[in-house]
């Protein structure tokens, strides 16, 4: 499948808003770059121009436009993807890259390619990071819009002892079986799947990276897979997102316990009562 990629060049804070707005317009994979510059990807068939025109002349940008071969997509990602260390809890490399030295509590092999969630972006960073104050041992835990399977793969490294996770578009669940291959993390089950209507197993912990039109859509379902005091730990919401969030949680019964910022972007962690 090709893929169309726009560049942009933009400010911090555009640029987390437009990551926001072109997620919800079909775009599945975004780079960020020196100088203040956003690459998105889109497959070919999904790509809109007239509305991309219409989108970025919004915000008072052009962009330039090129289309990507399924083929060239690797060398495109390992031209760019660079180690992640999230403190000394987690790093995320590419088979590629040499070995954390010193050795973080976690290592994840990631093959970089169109999947969302490398560790860069704040929201699988922030994450992680609350991941690493979670007891997993033992634990139930599944992963709404699973990605490259980053969050699944370093649950199963932390001792859970069931790990689910989904995700809408069939390249993301290749990509983590290929991940979950690399880093001998077998018990770790993956499906495609659009909703959790059908999810009918309870879980410790839940882990939804995505947006925040899916976060509400689905607040209700994820909160009725968790057990009583389990664990919700949401990301994809920028700060003028946080009302909305919050709301819908507290309808839901769950309860904010932490939350971090990191470059306009949040992630909570709820409790389900």
């Amino acid at each position: 499948m090709a893929h169309i990629a726009i560049t942009l060049t933009c400010t911090d804070e555009t640029k987390d808003i437009l990551v926001a707005v072109l997620s919800e317009k079909g775009f599945e994979g975004f780079e960020e770059q020196p100088g203040n510059v956003l690459v998105a990807y889109i497959p070919e068939e999904d790509f809109n121009e007239e509305e991309t025109n219409e989108l970025t002349a919004g915000f008072g940008m052009t962009y330039t436009r090129e289309r990507i071969e399924q083929t060239n997509w690797n060398a495109v990602w390992e031209s760019n993807f660079q180690p992640v260390l999230v403190d000394n809890f987690c790093g995320i490399r590419a088979s590629f890259h040499p070995p954390f030295v010193p050795a973080p509590q976690h290592e994840i092999l990631i093959t970089p390619k169109m999947s969302f969630g490398t560790g860069h972006h704040a929201t699988t960073y922030s994450v992680i990071k609350l991941m690493e104050g979670i007891d997993f041992v033992g634990k139930n835990v599944f992963d709404f819009g699973t990605g490259t399977g980053i969050l699944a793969i370093l649950a199963y490294k932390m001792g859970a002892a069931v790990i689910d996770a989904i995700d809408i578009d069939t390249w993301s669940v290749e990509n983590t079986k290929e991940n979950i291959v690399n880093n001998n993390a077998l018990p770790v089950k993956v499906w495609q799947a659009d909703s959790l209507k059908s999810i009918r197993s309870s879980y410790n912990v839940v882990l939804a990276n995505i947006n925040r039109n899916i976060l509400l859509e689905y607040m209700e379902d994820m909160r009725r897979i968790l057990v009583r005091d389990g664990i919700l730990l949401l990301s994809g919401i920028l700060k003028e997102d946080e009302t909305a969030i919050l709301e819908a949680a507290r309808r839901n019964a769950l309860v904010l316990e932490t939350q971090l910022e990191k470059d306009n972007w949040l992630a909570m962690k709820l409790l389900a009562r």
